[in-house]
């Protein structure tokens, strides 16, 4: 099996704790000044529970058909990686359903199904829609670290704190599900049609979550709160467009897309906080500038 060259350099990644405490009472609107902004990130949140472990298993799998030893690793430090945020956004969510949103079960049960049919699916097709579900979210990452000022102003810092950790580690493993796949079923119309599969069907599902959050709250039918949905969605839309439309370009490569320079300063923070020993601090939603907390 040929693999890729380049598949070597790719950037360490690290496997942090997420250790992050969720009070019983931490708000489902998190975000005072945009709720509606808020339930949305729930709804993501509500998905990572059944979409990581997918995505865990299926380059586990994959992994073990991968000769190059570089690529090996890194698709199980991928795997450890999902593996904390998953079980973090289930600490999480878990706050959120005991704050009386009943009716995120039943749709969980339904994610819960629809995963399990997936993992039915072929290999090849499973990869294709790992790797276009992670184009999707390097441009997610961009738009959330590059107006954290505006989006997270105020907010609650434990949160804010926990969804901002896991974009810089979804930067951190960018290249991983794209080298797999091309290290294991390449092909360019598979993966640009794994684009469209993984990044629409995870938007899909966030969309049941959050509008179950939206109708539980008296807002879904709310015209001044479907606008703000919209705005919300038009804006998450215009920032995660560019990035998926790039992964569909024949010979995409996401060494060639750069990190957002706040991801690198968190990156290298975090790496002298850890010699110190200290527990990971969190971000001072406060400040005018949101620098990274360490």
């Amino acid at each position: 099996m040929e693999e890729k060259t380049a598949a070597a350099a790719i950037t360490p990644i690290t496997v942090r704790q997420g250790a992050f405490a969720f009070a019983d009472d931490t708000p489902a609107h998190w975000i005072p000044h945009a709720p509606e902004l808020a339930q949305m990130i729930n709804g993501a949140s509500f998905t990572m529970p059944h979409l990581e472990p997918f995505l865990v298993a299926t380059l586990g799998e994959a992994a073990r058909l991968i000769e190059d030893p570089a690529v090996r690793r890194e698709a199980r430090d991928f795997c450890m990686q999902e593996t904390q945020h998953y079980r973090t956004h289930r600490r999480f969510n878990d706050v959120i359903l005991g704050q009386g949103y009943g009716a995120l079960a039943e749709i969980e049960a339904e994610m819960a199904r629809a995963y399990a049919r997936l993992s039915k699916r072929p290999l090849a097709v499973r990869l294709a829609y790992a790797a276009g579900f992670e184009a999707m979210t390097l441009g997610l990452t961009d738009w959330l670290v590059g107006h954290r000022t505006t989006l997270f102003r105020g907010a609650d810092p434990h949160v804010t704190s926990f969804i901002l950790w896991h974009m810089v580690e979804e930067t951190e493993h960018k290249l991983v599900a794209h080298d797999v796949y091309e290290a294991v079923s390449p092909g360019y119309f598979r993966r640009a049609f794994g684009v469209l599969h993984g990044s629409l069907d995870v938007i899909r599902w966030s969309r049941h979550c959050y509008r179950a959050l939206l109708i539980q709250d008296g807002r879904w039918r709310r015209p001044s709160s479907r606008i703000k949905v919209w705005w919300w969605a038009a804006r998450f839309l215009l920032g995660t467009g560019p990035a998926l439309l790039r992964a569909m370009v024949p010979g995409h490569d996401p060494r060639s897309v750069k990190d957002h320079p706040w991801v690198a300063e968190w990156i290298k923070g975090h790496a002298r906080q850890e010699t110190r020993g200290s527990p990971m601090p969190l971000i001072d939603t406060a400040s005018a500038a949101m620098p990274v907390p360490f």
